[in-house]
């Protein structure tokens, strides 16, 4: 059976239903990776993967990329094992509370990352939505000059900085992330690798933006300013989507032509998420070459 393949009412996303992720055939695999590259978030209501069936979803898209070592699946989640809840000060809670701010995953390494698998097991009774923006229609919303001008720039990105302005300071080997490696750089508008669509790549972990080769830089407020005015101008109606978390839910995005964020909730109630993540192909994911 073909799945039904219903866009959002936005330039973003599209719900699929009448498939089983866990049993997929070849037919309908080629059905969602033509609607991924189409739609970039895919919304899979009702599929109660196990874990070994998310993994074996996500690496359908390419490599898993092991955020925590031996792991291609790892809990978003406020709750313990023993059922606790995570104080708001815990660093996991400051990562997560992060991600309330718009971005993509893994931009701030070396190799950026092509796509990611998420999946609802337990909600909070309001709030914990989850939002994606398009930024290949941004980058088409803008006029010719701003679009030429965005073509020549690039802009570092750092979980280190996205972190710290929101006042969480972090050691390295903190966490994924964490690392002790040049901090990556990556121009403001990227081309797709396979539909060649130019998109805007911006989003909390960046700053400090300057030319492609590094030879001129702009100064720290007027760097900080154009990002922030891309992200607000960005992530506006009608290149937003929100999704409500039912438990059993999954949906895979492209982090190449989308941001996302996560929305607040009541952090005395748990929210139990699950996440795989595929890692860029390095011909197009790759970090610019260090400058001198």
């Amino acid at each position: 059976m073909a799945p039904d393949i219903r866009p959002c009412d936005a330039t973003l996303g599209a719900v699929v239903s009448e498939i089983a992720l866990g049993e997929l055939t070849e037919p309908q695999w080629q059905a969602v990776e033509a609607a991924f590259h189409e739609f970039a978030v895919l919304i899979f209501p009702d599929q109660h993967l196990t874990d070994a069936q998310q993994i074996e979803f996500g690496a359908r898209f390419g490599r898993i990329e092991q955020l925590v070592a031996d792991r291609n699946i790892v809990p978003i989640s406020n709750r313990r094992e023993d059922g606790s809840l995570l104080a708001d000060e815990a660093h996991g809670m400051q990562v997560m509370m992060g991600n309330e701010g718009w971005h993509t995953d893994s931009s701030y390494m070396p190799l950026a990352a092509k796509a990611s698998v998420l999946s609802a097991h337990v909600v909070p009774e309001s709030g914990g939505e989850t939002e994606w923006a398009d930024m290949r229609a941004a980058f088409d919303a803008l006029d010719a000059g701003t679009q030429q001008q965005l073509q020549d720039l690039a802009a570092y990105h750092s979980l280190y900085y996205s972190q710290g302005q929101i006042g969480h300071v972090v050691k390295p080997g903190a966490g994924y992330g964490f690392h002790t490696q040049d901090t990556p750089r990556r121009p403001l508008v990227k081309r797709h690798p396979v539909t060649n669509c130019p998109s805007l790549y911006v989003g909390r972990h960046a700053y400090g933006v300057g030319s492609k080769d590094g030879s001129e830089m702009l100064d720290e407020i007027a760097s900080a300013q154009l990002l922030d005015d891309l992200v607000s101008f960005a992530c506006q109606p009608p290149r937003i989507i929100q999704h409500t978390w039912t438990p059993g839910d999954i949906v895979v995005w492209d982090n190449r032509c989308v941001l996302h964020r996560a929305r607040p909730y009541d952090h005395r109630e748990a929210r139990v998420m699950k996440h795989t993540r595929i890692a860029g192909e390095p011909d197009s994911e790759t970090c610019l070459p260090k400058t001198a």
